[in-house]
């Protein structure tokens, strides 16, 4: 087999065969095919497409690529969650407490942040002593004992992915809806889970900006998984705005635990009770409106704040920020942004509130850049809301005094202030089953 007659059979509208897709992958892992040419068949299936079994064969090959995880020792029915990536997106926080506290098993693998999406573990992070690399021993351990452990991508997960990933993102291949779908779906299956829910965001902060395009790449993710033998489900879900107010990492975890106090933004909130109701349900705990009342009483008791509590603790993390947010180490500068008209908060370009994070150093550009755990943005209005010029929109935080400019420039440049009010959004478009 040859890696051009691929190459020339995919650019000509073919359909690669299973053994094809299998030859193309293991080259890509142990570097038999040169770049050139890995980027050359990624450009030819983003013009021409991928059937789904083609699709479902590059998810298993990237999935077998690497170190796949036996759970078969953790008892009782496993659930996880995955995000597409957004702003402000920190409902793994609150999520998986809530499924835990409610007896189903979360064993999550998450990852860092890069660019203008936040990582769960960088979050994790901002909480002093956690511990994001367990054994596997430890970490099924720590899940049978306390129903949740969360955890970095410490093994070598679907290899091929990453090497692709690294390719796309500089050959402007990285939109093509079936290798987001194999890059996603491969990674994840390559965990044993019995249950997936998947939250596909839409909108100006994330991959897919249209809900359309957003639906077709849910469907696409469920039918692989379910091939896989898994229980799935999608939401799509509003990337139009970010997710509640903090925008930052400690300023984040901070945000979730008010959340799970009861005390959280209402669209935070609203987005959280919905994928633990969907998490609940696949598990098999109830319809999905059963499971929402669970998931309310959960933080309504405390049973979902004294889980996560539980988990930090196990995890070597100081439990005393978790039981007082307020002890969080604080940014040393903070510098409000104020409108400079009357009007309503109208459109804004999600994207471009994470960047304004990111150069205030709560994000990183690359794998080697170091984070200012406190850094982040506090919006103190949104979408809808009216605000009178030189009333305060945000409070910026940084250990780094001068990129307050900079930040305040693309956070104004983001905002639309209007006249008229703009139309209400739901949160939650559909469910995709």
């Amino acid at each position: 087999m040859r890696m051009y007659d691929v190459i020339k059979k995919k650019r000509d509208g073919g359909e690669l065969s299973t053994e094809e897709i299998n030859y193309f992958v293991k080259g890509v892992t142990d570097g038999s095919i040169p770049d050139y040419q890995i980027s050359a068949l990624c450009m030819a299936i983003y013009f021409k497409g991928m059937t789904s079994r083609e699709t479902c064969d590059l998810t298993f090959a990237v999935r077998d690529s690497g170190d796949r995880l036996d759970f078969s020792e953790i008892n009782g029915i496993r659930v996880d969650k995955h995000s597409t990536g957004g702003v402000g997106d920190k409902t793994s926080l609150v999520v998986a407490p809530i499924v835990a506290s409610l007896g189903v098993k979360v064993a999550k693998m998450s990852g860092r942040g890069l660019g203008h999406t936040g990582g769960t573990i960088d979050k994790l992070e901002a909480i002093d002593g956690f511990q994001t690399t367990l054994s596997d021993a430890d970490f099924m351990k720590q899940v049978n004992d306390i129903g949740f452990a969360i955890v970095g991508q410490s093994r070598q997960f679907a290899p091929a992915d990453k090497k692709l990933y690294a390719l796309r993102d500089v050959t402007a291949t990285v939109d093509s809806m079936p290798l987001i779908a194999a890059s996603i779906m491969g990674k994840k299956l390559a965990a044993d889970d019995d249950c997936i829910v998947l939250d596909v965001k839409t909108g100006s902060g994330s991959f897919m900006k249209t809900v359309e395009d957003s639906k077709a790449l849910a469907k696409l993710m469920v039918d692989i998984g379910k091939s896989a033998g898994k229980k799935m489900v999608a939401l799509i879900t509003n990337m139009d705005r970010p997710l509640g107010r903090a925008i930052g990492n400690s300023l984040e975890v901070i945000e979730a635990v008010e959340t799970l106090q009861g005390k959280g933004p209402a669209d935070f909130t609203e987005v959280c009770l919905t994928l633990a109701a969907y998490m609940l349900s696949l598990a098999g705990k109830g319809s999905a409106e059963e499971c929402r009342a669970m998931a309310e009483k959960a933080i309504a008791d405390g049973s979902a704040l004294k889980k996560l509590i539980e988990t930090v603790g196990a995890q070597g993390g100081n439990k005393k920020l978790i039981e007082n947010p307020a002890t969080f180490a604080k940014a040393k500068y903070s510098h409000a942004v104020k409108s400079v008209r009357d009007g309503y908060i109208g459109a804004v370009d999600t994207e471009a509130y994470g960047l304004a994070s990111l150069a205030l150093g709560a994000g990183r550009n690359t794998v080697e850049d170091e984070i200012d755990y406190s850094a982040g943005i506090i919006l103190k209005r949104k979408t809808g809301d009216f605000v009178k010029a030189g009333e305060e929109i945000a409070t910026l935080y940084s250990c780094n005094k001068q990129s307050f400019a900079r930040a305040e420039e693309i956070l104004l440049s983001a905002t639309e202030v209007c006249k008229d009010k703009p139309a209400e959004e739901p949160l939650v478009y559909c469910i995709v089953e």
